[in-house]
């Protein structure tokens, strides 16, 4: 189910009364085109009879709990009012920031955190842990049920964000809030060298506690070559269920925060 996206976007940076940080954005965007791997052709082996063969045998099979996400950002920072007419405006060509996927549509990005595996669950008032990391909200238990995700799956979501601590991932910041360096739990996406490489098109995951989101967090790249040899400024995954007899879509909303 991977997509490509070409996002075209708009950013303000607005001063109203009680308004004084620069939150993400909604993003437009232009689908190209979804594809997905195709089966391989069945290679046959012959069968005598009164003959034992012994096999090696290699195949592929498409993840059942990840959609990907890649392409290109281009937009501008503006100076505007409330109704978007501007004073002043930057255009960005190829400009740096995050680019955020959830399945919420009005995240409270004042109380964003880090998502913490080992969070209790509870989901108690956790505001006070804005810019850190939760430890009230959804787990890993929890976010893998949700998804059907059993604990054993090697495409699980602990085996895909397994990185953390200092080198995992770039410094950034979401609602003038500061994550440090590997404060949250990320992964690498692949670019052209068919692995996962430091500082290329790294993914974190965040999380919202007010409206228990998860929120998938891409750290901007500037043309950097991809998995498919081609330049892109962001490569994604988000979580999706396509386990046994589930073939249904799940809407995200995309978000931008640009410099």
């Amino acid at each position: 189910m991977t997509v490509f996206v070409i996002l075209c976007l708009l950013i303000c940076i607005c001063f109203l009364k009680g308004v004084s940080s620069v939150v993400p954005f909604g993003a437009n965007y232009t689908e190209v085109k979804s594809e997905r791997a195709q089966a391989d052709a069945p290679q046959s082996i012959p069968a005598q009879a009164g003959n034992v063969t012994e096999l090696n045998i290699f195949g592929y099979s498409i993840t059942q709990s990840w959609q990907g996400y890649f392409g290109d950002i281009s937009g501008s920072i503006m100076l505007s009012d409330a109704n978007d007419r501007a004073m002043y405006n930057w255009s960005l060509a190829s400009p740096e920031g995050e680019v955020y996927a959830s399945r919420g549509d009005s995240i409270n990005w004042g109380g964003i955190q880090c998502f913490n595996f080992t969070a209790t669950g509870t989901y108690d008032d956790d505001l006070l842990n804005k810019g850190n990391t939760s430890l009230y909200g959804m787990n890993l238990s929890q976010i893998e049920f949700d998804y059907n995700i059993n604990s054993e799956d090697v495409d699980g979501v602990s085996d895909t964000f397994n990185l953390i601590g200092a080198g995992t991932h770039d410094l950034f910041y979401t609602n003038n809030l500061e994550f440090t360096e590997g404060e949250c739990r990320s992964t690498r996406i692949y670019g052209d060298s068919g692995k996962g490489e430091i500082n290329e098109f790294e993914e974190v995951m965040l999380y919202d506690s007010d409206t228990r989101s998860v929120v998938f967090t891409s750290l901007l790249e500037q043309d950097l070559g991809g998995f498919d040899s081609e330049t892109h400024d962001f490569e994604m995954m988000v979580l999706e269920d396509g386990h046994e007899t589930d073939t249904l879509i799940t809407p995200y909303y995309f978000y931008v925060e640009l410099q």
